[in-house]
């Protein structure tokens, strides 16, 4: 192996996001010395999950609300599995950090007509406090960041994929990471004295999906990879509605936001009847699992749109208002060639966002010395629920704290020597596809779309995971034998896909394992075999680990320090 160009940083944060650009933030804040760098897949300010966030975010400012409250609906949505102490960090800052996004970064939120920040409903909440504007706040949020970031000189490698977690030559902390320049197609060894995983979830391995397609769980895959250990894999959230524009077109799969059935749209089956009513008393603003079975269950029962979803109504609230409430949405269907303001249009559950994730601690620390993590790469916030508009509210306040804590903490660290034989492995692996003949790299993507889709998804059973468990080893075993040719590698897509389908087949097979091991059903996890959510004293978490090539499943018991079922912290006035 030739040398393979090296980079010194003090703080390397993967992922452009909420999470990274507010950890690279923060760190600086804390120490202006440092020497900070990002790496993205794609550009700073145009990847990422956060960008593509509508809705909006939570946090108890009104009157009448209060962090407790907060504390309580997530606890609550999330089937009693969250880190209490995690939920509790996450209420308590939210407060702090939209202060700081207002008045310190400039987002520019919605208000009331008495000036205070409008806040509106999301499902699952007992209070309106999704902070928003209009239903692009996402874009809003990342502008401003990136702003701050370009401003104070953040080292940026852009175009730059991760590929490895190398642990230092004593093999007791991490030591840097292994890129890909995706410009040239030649590695980068990073030096870090701490690194934030921060690539984001994104489930992608589904038919139906709402993240970009560039999303491929890499920072999952690499934790395993590198031993640790992920919670809470099988619960992956659907979001009820997604649009459905028929095949052919990347927009399928695309969010129509919670704020429409919030505002009082209603969701008819293909005999254009209302059915909500029939699952849950509060109709369409029923908690996101609930919403996604119910579309589930009329499709399965031959109650379909010509597509194969449902309808989305929302013309019955006046085309002025939704157009004027729902700009970004009625363009979107617009955009599809939809009228969302007066027509039907159709929807489906799509695989939206993965509470599961890498265990950590409030301070963004993990099991291995040196590595942080927060957003969407961590597990123990949301339990098996997240609420809708908890998600950027968690990019945000963890990547702050990540940043703060990885500033602190260089301070009292040296560069450590990479193991080498790990970084020569990775490299030999990753490059092994081009001594292969090429093969059909996109029947593999579309069979495990098929198979998370239609055995592990919104609705599972032992036959059905135990069948998925056998795919996926086939799918792995496929990919393997199949290479890309001698292709170019510089802006290699066919490349890239294959180190994509590697990850998401990895990460596919633990939200597989953690499916079968859990025997109840809780959030997003619906068991038709188990459908009864199980002892709430006796709730666990199931804990994946990546040992010897093979992935090992245990059951941790939640520990329960703020708060047991049963009890509120609310206190009746």
């Amino acid at each position: 192996m030739s040398a393979i160009p090296t980079i010194n940083t003090d703080i390397l944060i993967l992922g452009s996001g909420g999470a990274g650009l507010f950890a690279a933030l923060h760190a600086h804040q804390e120490n202006p010395n440092l020497h900070i760098t990002i790496a993205v897949k794609g550009l700073l300010g145009k990847s990422g999950c956060t960008r593509m966030v509508q809705g909006g975010y939570n946090v108890a400012l009104a009157e009448g609300d209060s962090v407790e409250r907060h504390f309580m609906d997530t606890i609550e949505g999330g089937k009693w599995l969250c880190d209490q102490d995690l939920a509790w960090t996450l209420v308590n800052t939210a407060v702090e950090r939209i202060h700081e996004l207002e008045n310190e970064l400039g987002c520019f939120f919605d208000r009331n007509p008495d000036g205070t920040v409008h806040q509106k409903a999301f499902a699952g909440q007992t209070f309106d406090r999704t902070v928003h504007k209009g239903d692009l706040t996402g874009i809003e949020i990342i502008n401003r960041l990136a702003e701050q970031v370009w401003a104070r000189g953040i080292n940026r490698l852009e175009e730059h994929r991760a590929i490895e977690l190398i642990h230092s030559k004593d093999g007791k902390s991490l030591a840097g990471v292994l890129m890909l320049n995706m410009q040239t197609g030649q590695f980068v060894l990073v030096r870090a004295k701490a690194v934030l995983l921060a690539t984001g979830g994104g489930p992608t391995m589904y038919k139906y999906h709402t993240p970009s397609g560039d999303k491929s769980c890499d920072g999952l895959a690499m934790a395993l990879r590198a031993g640790l250990v992920l919670r809470d894999m099988e619960m992956v959230q659907f979001h009820p509605t997604g649009l459905l524009a028929g095949p052919g077109t990347r927009m399928t799969g695309t969010v129509i936001e919670e704020g429409l059935r919030g505002a009082g749209g209603y969701l008819l089956n293909g005999n254009q009847e209302r059915f909500m009513g029939n699952y849950d008393p509060r109709n369409e603003r029923a908690t996101r699992d609930i919403v996604s079975r119910s579309i589930n269950s009329e499709i399965r029962a031959g109650r379909a749109t010509p597509n194969g979803g449902v309808y989305i109504q929302m013309s019955h609230l006046g085309p002025e208002n939704v157009r004027k409430l729902f700009k970004g949405m009625v363009e979107r269907c617009a955009d599809s060639g939809f009228d969302l303001t007066r027509d039907l249009v159709e929807v489906v559950p799509t695989a939206h966002y993965m509470m599961g994730g890498l265990v950590f601690k409030k301070d963004c620390s993990t099991d291995l010395p040196g590595l942080f993590a927060a957003g969407e790469d961590t597990g123990g916030v949301h339990g098996a629920n997240r609420l809708g508009g908890n998600g950027v509210a968690n990019s945000t306040v963890f990547g702050g704290i990540a940043g703060e804590s990885m500033a602190r903490w260089v301070a009292t660290q040296q560069f450590k020597e990479c193991n080498m034989d790990e970084v020569a492995a990775s490299v030999y692996e990753h490059e092994a596809p081009f001594q292969k003949a090429p093969g059909d790299i996109e029947l593999i993507r579309d069979a495990l779309a098929e198979c998370m889709w239609d055995d592990v998804g919104i609705s599972r059973t032992k036959e059905s995971l135990l069948r998925a468990r056998q795919t996926l080893k086939q799918l792995a075993s496929q990919l393997i034998q199949m290479g890309v040719g001698d292709i170019q590698r510089e802006y290699s897509n066919t490349w890239q896909d294959w180190m994509n389908l590697q990850n998401l087949i990895l990460v596919s097979q633990s939200v597989t394992e953690a499916a079968i091991a859990r025997e109840n059903s809780r959030g997003a996890h619906y068991r038709e075999d188990f459908p009864e959510p199980g002892s709430l004293e006796d709730s666990y978490y199931t804990a994946v680990h990546f040992i010897n090539q093979e992935l090992m499943i245990e059951n941790r018991p939640v520990q329960f320090t703020m708060i047991k079922p049963g009890q509120t912290i609310l206190v009746e006035a």
